[in-house]
Order: C-alpha cells, then sequence, then structure tokens
C-alpha cells in the first residue's frame, strides 16, 4: 500500500479511530500488528512469510543469546546463526541474480562456461529495511545494550510497524520498542504536529519528487537523444527528486506515527546545505547511516586504528553502503564516490587544509562544492547503466547544447524547490519565520490550507512508488 495512494487515505483514518477506540495495549499491539501485515500484504501476501521469518529468527536469536548470558561461545554462535539466515533470505532475493550474472559475465570474457540458473523472483518491498532493523537488534541484545523482548506479537510489531516498514527510518531497539509498553492516550497536539509533516511529506513527494521525475526520466532514460544541458539540468533535478522521494516517505512514516503517539528518529537534516561529504551524511538517511556506523565501521575498528586502516574503513563500509541500495554496479560505483570522497577529504584537512574560517562566502562556496559533488555521484545513482552513467558525464562536460525544456516542469518544479530551500534554510539556520507552526492561528490555517491547495492544484496525483522501494 502506497502513502500517495487513496487506499492509504482510507486505511490510515480507520486504524488511528480503532487504535484510540481500543484504549490498552493488549488490545492495540496485537491490532497494529495485524494493521501492519495487512499493509504490507497489499503489494504481495506470500512476501510477508518472510517478514515472519526474520522477525522469528531474530526474536528466537535474543531469547538465546540473554539467555546464556556469560558464555561468549554459545552466544556468538546464536547471533552468527541469526545473521546468516537473515543476511542469506536477503541474499537470494536481492543479490542472487546480480552475483549470478557478474560472475557469468566474468567467466564468459575468458570464454569459460557459467550455467547457473537466473533465479525468477521479485524483490521483495523493504526487505533491506526490515532486515537490518531485525538484525540491530539481534545484534543489540548480544552486546548487552538492549534486553531480549519477551512478548512475540510486541517484538512482532516492532519489526513490521507499518508507517516505516517498507522505507525506513531504521528504527534502533533501544528507541522503538519501548513504546510499544507505553500506554499513548489520545493527544490532540501529537495529531496536529504528525498531520503537518504528513502534509509536508506529501508536498516533498507529489510537488516535488514526482513533478521532477518527468523531466528526469526523459533524459535519463533517452541519454542518447540528449546533450549536455539537459544531462545537468536532469542530475540536479534528480538530487531534489531523490531527497524529497525519500525524505517524504520519512516525513510521512514519522508523521503518521506521531499521530499515534509513537516518536520515530530523524532521517533527514536540510543534507544539500552541508558543507562537507561528512556533514552530508550526518544529515542524509541518518538512519542507515548510523546503523553502518555502528554495525560496520566501528566493528572494523572506525577510526581507533591506523590511518591507512581507517582510510580503508571509510571506504569498505560506503562500497557495502552502495551495494545496500541495490544490486547493480552503478550503485557500488556510486558508494565507492562516496567512499573516495571522504578519504580524500580526510587526507585534505590532516596534511594540506584544515578550513578555520566561518565567513559567509567560505560556507556558501563549500556547500556548492560539496553539492557538486553530490550530484557527480548522483549520476551513477540514477543511471540505467554503467554505460549511460559515463555517457551523461561525458556529455556534460563536452557536449553542450539547446536546453531539452518541459515548460511545465519547469515552473512547478522550480516553484516547489524554491518553497522547499526556503524552509530548509529556515529549518537550518533557526530563522524566526513560522507559518504552519506560528502562535497566530490565523497563519497556522492559511499555511496549511495553502499547502494543500498546493498538492492538490499542482501535485502529481497519479504518481507511482517511491523510489527507496526499491532498496
Amino acid at each position: 500500500m502506497l502513502f500517495n495512494s487513496l487506499e492509504f487515505l482510507l486505511f490510515f483514518p480507520i486504524v488511528c479511530i480503532i487504535y484510540f477506540l481500543l484504549g490498552k495495549n493488549k488490545y492495540r499491539n496485537p491490532f497494529l500488528l495485524i494493521a501492519s501485515y495487512y499493509f504490507y500484504m497489499n503489494w504481495k501476501p506470500v512476501y510477508a512469510v518472510l517478514i515472519l521469518t526474520s522477525t522469528i529468527l531474530t526474536y528466537g536469536c535474543g531469547l538465546l543469546v540473554e539467555k546464556y548470558a556469560g558464555e561468549k561461545k554459545k552466544q556468538k554462535a546464536f547471533l552468527t546463526v541469526s545473521l546468516v539466515l537473515n543476511f542469506g533470505i536477503l541474499f537470494v532475493f536481492k543479490y542472487f541474480n546480480f552475483i549470478n550474472e557478474s560472475v557469468f559475465g566474468l567467466l564468459s570474457s575468458v570464454g569459460l562456461r557459467w550455467n547457473v540458473p537466473h533465479l525468477d523472483v521479485l524483490l521483495p518491498v523493504g526487505i533491506s529495511f526490515y532486515t537490518f532493523q531485525a538484525v540491530g537488534y539481534s545484534i543489540d541484545v548480544y552486546r548487552g545494550s538492549i534486553k531480549a523482548e519477551r512478548n512475540f506479537l510486541t517484538y512482532a510489531l516492532f519489526v513490521s510497524f507499518f508507517p516505516q516498514l517498507v522505507a525506513g527510518p531504521i528504527e534502533r531497539a533501544k528507541n522503538l520498542l519501548p513504546q510499544f509498553h507505553q500506554e499513548h492516550s489520545f493527544n490532540a497536539d501529537d495529531v496536529i504536529e504528525g498531520c503537518k509533516q504528513m502534509i509536508w511529506g506529501f508536498f516533498m513527494k507529489l510537488c516535488v519528487a514526482d513533478v521532477l521525475s518527468e523531466y528526469v526520466d526523459a533524459v535519463y532514460n533517452n541519454v542518447a537523444q540528449h546533450n549536455g544541458a539537459s544531462m545537468a539540468v536532469a542530475t540536479i533535478f534528480f538530487a531534489f527528486q531523490v531527497y524529497c522521494d525519500f525524505a517524504g516517505y520519512s516525513n510521512i512514516a514519522i508523521g503518521s506515527a506521531r499521530v499515534m503517539g509513537y516518536n520515530l528518529m530523524q532521517n533527514f537534516r536540510q543534507p544539500y546545505l552541508s558543507l562537507s561529504i561528512k556533514e552530508f551524511w550526518r544529515r542524509w538517511h541518518i538512519s542507515l547511516s548510523t546503523w553502518f556506523m555502528d554495525y560496520l565501521y566501528i566493528p572494523l575498528g572506525g577510526n581507533r586504528v591506523k590511518y591507512a586502516r581507517h582510510l580503508l574503513n571509510l571506504m569498505i563500509t560506503f562500497l557495502v553502503s552502495g551495494l545496500w541500495h541495490g544490486a547493480n554496479w552503478t550503485f557500488v560505483i556510486w558508494g565507492a564516490l562516496h567512499g573516495s570522497y571522504l578519504v580524500i577529504e580526510n587526507i585534505i584537512r590532516k596534511y594540506v587544509y584544515s578550513p578555520k574560517e566561518d565567513s559567509f562566502i567560505s560556507r556558501a562556496f563549500s556547500t556548492a562544492v560539496c553539492f557538486f559533488f553530490v550530484c557527480f555521484a548522483w549520476i551513477f545513482f540514477r543511471a540505467n547503466s554503467i554505460q549511460d552513467a559515463f555517457t551523461v558525464v561525458r556529455k556534460i562536460f563536452t557536449d553542450w547544447g539547446p536546453l531539452f525544456t518541459q515548460i511545465t516542469v519547469f515552473l512547478h518544479g522550480i516553484a516547489a524547490i524554491l518553497i522547499l530551500v526556503a524552509k530548509d534554510i529556515k529549518d537550518n539556520f533557526g530563522l524566526e519565520i513560522h507559518l504552519m507552526h506560528s502562535k497566530y492561528y490565523a497563519v497556522r490555517l492559511a499555511s496549511v490550507v495553502f499547502l494543500i491547495s498546493y498538492i492538490l492544484l499542482f501535485g502529481a496525483l497519479s504518481s507511482g512508488a517511491f523510489i527507496y522501494f526499491q532498496f
């Protein structure tokens, strides 16, 4: 079920009404669990078996690890079984065909045969998200960071909670699990603020991401027919498309959870106003970047090892991050680019120059440079193939000409981008400009009405799925 669908606009209010009428967690949690599975099964019912399997594996692992506290070998064995089985499922559905095709291509190039059959399976929606959330729980129990959850239904709800089930934020057990044990009474402020955040999320998705996608798709799906000017504009548009698509989903997820009294973690914080790539990754997809930091980068040694190993740890982390995003070499290159950016940035700051000037001009320049390199990497993220990506790069730097224009997309898209950028600047610098959160009721009402009207008038209301559903 898509957030941007009529089904969800009917589903969500009904779930909220029943949720508050039920009153007690002993009724609410089983109801939310049923609602979450119904939400997910609207895509392909049989894939609910995979969520249930991951839930059972990590639930059992948590109990066994806690039972054998003090016996590290047994604890490690149970954790290993959980990791191997969970990542094994993820590998089969997401990466098997990619690895199979890559090996086939490599061996064919040297005249060898590879006859392993292709698996005819669809990628289950959100499998990377709920797998990482469940695996994170297992590791936290193993580390002693949290206690194992005894109630299976409560734990199953943690894994499948519908607002953030298919595209995050990837929640931590220590944040979300305790909330399912708390009684959440109806709170008008939470409902109002949650709805405002949902409206802003719908604006980002329908008025920015899906409007810009028309131009981006027209260019990137026909790279041979377009010149460098159009490629450059399409790449910048894609930067805002992917940001608003994913951050829009996160805002709808966080807002819908808040309506019911649950607090999910912030997933984006004005990433394109970053002064460096390091800062960008503190602001972009925060739930995933912190997951990789806690469960991969730090276990590899982080920055507590020799300097060369520290740089290698950065590169490994971002190569894996790229592969997490998709089973395609374009995503691996995207991850490698960001890893390389961070390695080079780290070396420059350590041995060459560490910026200290805090003037407006220096900050603006740093932001522009960071945005340029992020956009360059987005070329590989969006391109349909490596060949297409290099064609885009070549044309941007060598083949400029008349700009491909779609006047409706330009006017609506750029207007929406300006609204987005204005809000991000306001939030980033803490400017005292309040519209939807004004102390004056008339201003709050007018702002909400304006935003809803803008969505209805200019939003792509017949748009499709969110980009990150494919991951």
